[in-house]
């Protein structure tokens, strides 16, 4: 725990939980754990864990490998990278969110011949007289 009255300055690395009440400026890590911003923590680093959980306020990007809880009282500008996330009613956020690519976004696109060429059992798709090519002047 990094109690109210405790100030911070550089990178915490940490291989247990965290409780953070006092004021932190660098990077916080927890490989497999949890971290807790309390209601009086004040974080402006950039912070990666198992879980994080705000119910202060954080300034700086966050990676959650599980999830991200900001609540109600929770106050975070910075982006947020999680496979779940969460923002209680009356919690602040500004920011962006990523929860991940679906696997189909990943997927490798097929060849161009494969894609350009219409199958057999398939008619060449026909262009509409005057649809095609055609831009809206403003």
């Amino acid at each position: 725990m990094i109690g109210s009255k405790v100030k911070v300055t550089g990178d915490i690395e940490s291989a247990e939980d965290l409780l953070i009440e006092g004021e932190v400026n660098g990077t916080v890590t927890l490989a497999e754990n949890e971290l807790v911003i309390g209601n009086s923590g004040r974080v402006h680093a950039d912070i990666e864990a198992k879980t994080v959980r705000i119910e202060g306020e954080v300034q700086g990007d966050i990676t959650g490998r599980e999830r991200v809880v900001i609540t109600a009282s929770g106050n975070v500008q910075g982006n947020v990278s999680a496979p779940r996330v969460m923002l209680e009613d009356g919690g602040r956020f500004k920011g962006s969110i990523d929860m991940g690519g679906s696997k189909a976004a990943t997927a490798p696109s097929p060849a161009p011949s494969q894609a350009a060429k219409p199958s057999p059992a398939e008619p060449a798709p026909q262009a509409k007289a005057g649809v095609a090519g055609v831009e809206k002047a403003s």
